[in-house]
């Protein structure tokens, strides 16, 4: 099945199809979280997959080149919840079209550059057929019924 990951910088998300993730540690200033979606900032905002506050201030101070900054990044998003939200996004992306979205000009020294390759490597580790085989993927749920 084909997947979908876009970028775009906040505030060009209106209109696009399928859903629009705000993946900045901080969330835009001066817009109340109801207009996010109206001008065209993000549908869900998820901190959990920006890079650490320690990370961007190096970075942004000259203090590593994107490369390093790139790879200290993956390293961030393998930890905890992120992983997790990562697969979820993937999961998404085979769905549908799937945008992520921060403040930077340039995706090419962006951290959202990187998250979509997680993502779609992510994607790539999916199971063949395993949303369609089972309707339910906790273990209560698809344990045979007993007959009393």
């Amino acid at each position: 099945m084909a997947h979908h990951v876009i970028t775009y910088r906040y505030g060009e998300a209106i209109g696009l199809p399928g859903i629009s993730l705000g993946v900045t540690r901080q969330p835009p200033r001066g817009i109340k979280r109801g207009d996010y979606r109206k001008k065209g900032y993000c549908d869900v905002w998820l901190p959990v997959l920006a890079p650490s506050k320690e990370l961007v201030k190096a970075y942004l101070g000259g203090k590593m080149t994107f490369a390093f900054f790139t790879r200290r990044y993956r390293a961030e998003m393998t930890e905890g919840d992120a992983r997790h939200v990562i697969d979820l996004v993937a999961a998404m992306a085979e769905k549908g079209p799937v945008h992520l979205g921060c403040f930077c000009e340039d995706e090419r020294c962006c951290h959202r550059s990187v998250l979509k390759e997680l993502v779609e490597e992510a994607v790539a580790r999916l199971p063949e057929g395993a949303a369609a085989s089972r309707p339910c993927a906790s273990p209560p749920c698809s344990m045979p019924e007993v007959e009393e």
